[in-house]
């Protein structure tokens, strides 16, 4: 029994190992960091709460890419998840070619977080791209997506939405489990697909629905390489999200101790609206076995 439990140790030893080393380590000292100005070379100096009274005062940038993130946040998530779920909900039904279709929806998400594929995005959505040339085809003018504040914002909520796969994944396993008796019967009542869809499946599935609007956001919040590589947080800082700030901060301007504090401040706004969305699904979240929704 000490054998067995000893070799069970040595196996979970490299994962414990992986998060002290570059999970928790960093994470403390990213807090540790926050509170001094270190500039990579000299040793930290420690500063207090300068870094944060800077940024919450003093700081239009910080101001601005905060409000960046949370439209796109607004715009993206509601997207993905839709979407995802929307697809999902057409895989759920027998269809020739399933399982290829299943692989093809969920290749986004393996190969749309690389720079490659955001560089691709680019080129797609420039001024002769193909986004352009097919709204030639139908008569309509070139819009100038990442040229122009009033629309670079969507290229990246299309790249962003486009990598539903996991949440697509996430879904169909939910669907899968719903009661086909419930369809049935509700069939026999002379309900349509979409009663079905509203009545039956969506209150059914509203745990993976919440589960996957907090990862969703989370993944929204930290959103680097669509801003980066497409539109490099223009035009006029229009697509300047948190994390590029971030990035800036930290590793263009040689500003650690004050990146890092941002870095707290999104960690800070991540589990401020974690909290919010765990306060608000006991009115719209329903597990199975309640008898009527919490209160």
């Amino acid at each position: 029994m000490y054998e067995n439990k000893r070799l069970g140790f040595m196996f979970a030893l490299p994962f414990v190992l992986g998060v002290l080393a570059f999970k928790l380590f960093p994470f403390v000292m990213s807090l540790a960091l926050s509170f001094t100005q270190y500039d990579l070379i000299d040793p930290p100096e420690y500063v207090g709460l300068d870094n944060y009274r800077e940024l919450l005062t003093q700081d239009p940038l910080f101001r601005k890419s905060l409000g960046v993130t949370m439209l796109f946040a607004a715009l993206a998530v509601p997207l993905r998840v839709g979407f995802a779920l929307f697809i999902a909900n057409l895989l759920n039904h027998k269809l020739r070619g399933l399982n290829f279709f299943r692989a093809a929806f969920y290749i986004p998400s393996i190969l749309g977080g690389s720079i490659a594929v955001a560089v691709l995005w680019r080129f797609i959505f420039a001024k002769h791209g193909l986004v352009n040339l097919l709204l030639a085809q139908v008569g309509l003018e070139p819009i100038a997506w990442l040229a122009d504040e009033h629309y670079s914002m969507w290229t990246i909520v299309f790249l962003f939405t486009w990598q539903f796969g996991s949440a697509m994944v996430i879904f169909l396993a939910a669907l899968q489990n719903v009661p086909h008796s419930l369809y049935e019967a509700a069939q026999c009542d002379g309900a349509s697909k979409a009663q079905q869809f509203w009545h039956i499946t969506v209150p059914l599935i509203t745990p993976v629905i919440f589960f996957n609007l907090i990862m969703q956001t989370v993944h929204a919040l930290q959103e680097f390489n669509g801003p980066y590589a497409i539109t490099e947080g223009g035009p006029l800082h229009s697509t300047y999200v948190l994390a590029l700030y971030i990035y800036d901060q930290s590793f263009r301007y040689f500003n650690l101790g004050y990146g890092a504090a941002l870095s707290w401040v999104m960690f800070a706004l991540a589990a401020a609206l974690a909290a919010i969305s765990f306060w608000s699904s006991r009115y719209w979240v329903f597990y199975a076995g309640e008898k009527e929704s919490p209160r």
